[in-house]
């Protein structure tokens, strides 16, 4: 297959959609605003150079126990089937599957639009019998095929331990819409990480290098270069803690100095100290992310646990009865 035959679906995010969630964001105590706007080409990009730091253990322990365990989640899955990745805007992990599962296609569902077709096309040339249909959606809203996306047993993979930017009550409508998308027996394959030491948790969302810091500050970069906001990124401090409480890392940009920002006619102001909270990043064990799964119809079929039980790797099956077609 060429990049030309690569079939890219633009269901992106529209501008009012930023803006209304900015605008909104911003009004609340404490402020807040989504994670999935982090990822412009920019945001993208150091996102990437994130998962290359020896800080974040996450990427590197899944690659590896994805491919120690390829062999095994292709003789359980079965060959043929439809692949679907929501979020898959660099399609890095799923080529360590892709050989295995023979899927009959591959659905990459990510709402960076350059990151993604950049992605799919160079997926087309490693894998040129691979049919691709790449869609450039807000997977977190809605979860739906390209209509050109043949029929067949579906299978969703869901790697990263991105689950965990969900609330767990978020987390089980999410997984909800996966189980209705992939219809009864469909597949799950899915990155969880796991509850472990703070300081190795913290350390992951606070490089010695500070990239995770420019990641977090490009998300002010981008408002005010797509919406006119008049953020200093100066006055702004990355910060990363794990709440123990809650089970999730949080992370914030912290206002240095008494401020003010203006952004589409609308000003906000912000009090020395004061945060707006841009991620959160849960974290079970396994036992706990089996049964918020089971909330969702998902049977447990599989997990995979790193030596050092840093990560897991869940394969679920969605019960018959539970979702339709």
């Amino acid at each position: 297959m060429s990049t030309s035959q690569v079939q890219f679906h633009d269901l992106h995010t529209t501008r009012d959609e930023f803006v209304d969630d900015v605008l909104q964001g911003l009004a609340r105590r404490p402020a807040s605003i989504p994670p999935k706007y982090f990822y412009d080409a920019r945001g993208s990009k150091l996102f990437d150079a994130i998962t290359e730091l020896p800080e974040y253990y996450q990427t590197r322990t899944e690659i590896e126990m994805l491919k120690r365990n390829a062999a095994e989640i292709a003789r359980r899955v079965g060959t043929g089937s439809l692949l679907v990745e929501p979020g898959g805007g660099s399609c890095a992990k799923v080529h360590i599957l892709l050989e295995g599962l023979q899927p009959r296609a591959y659905v990459p569902m990510d709402i960076s639009h350059e990151h993604l077709r950049i992605a799919a096309e160079e997926l087309a040339i490693a894998f040129p019998w691979l049919e691709i249909h790449a869609a450039c959606t807000d997977y977190t809203k809605e979860m739906a095929l390209p209509p050109s996306a043949p029929r067949g047993t579906h299978v969703a993979f869901f790697p990263g331990s991105s689950i965990g930017n969900f609330d767990p009550a978020g987390a089980v409508d999410f997984l909800d819409s996966i189980a209705e998308l992939l219809g009864p027996e469909g597949y799950l394959l899915i990155g969880v990480d796991l509850k472990k030491d703070r300081a190795l948790l913290e350390a992951a969302y606070d490089d010695a290098a500070g990239v995770t810091a420019q990641f977090n500050l490009n998300l002010l970069q981008r408002i005010n270069r797509e919406l006119g906001g008049d953020f200093a990124l100066e006055h702004w401090q990355h910060k990363a803690i794990y709440n123990d409480m809650a089970g999730r890392i949080e992370m914030h940009l912290v206002s240095m100095l008494d401020q003010q920002v203006k952004i589409a006619g609308n000003t906000y102001s912000f009090a020395r100290g004061e945060t707006i909270h841009t991620e959160n990043s849960y974290k079970y064990t396994t036992d706990e992310f089996i049964e918020l799964a089971a909330r969702s119809g998902f049977v447990s079929e599989q997990v995979w646990v790193d030596d050092n039980a840093l990560f897991s790797v869940h394969l679920f099956r969605v019960q018959q009865g539970h979702a339709s077609d």
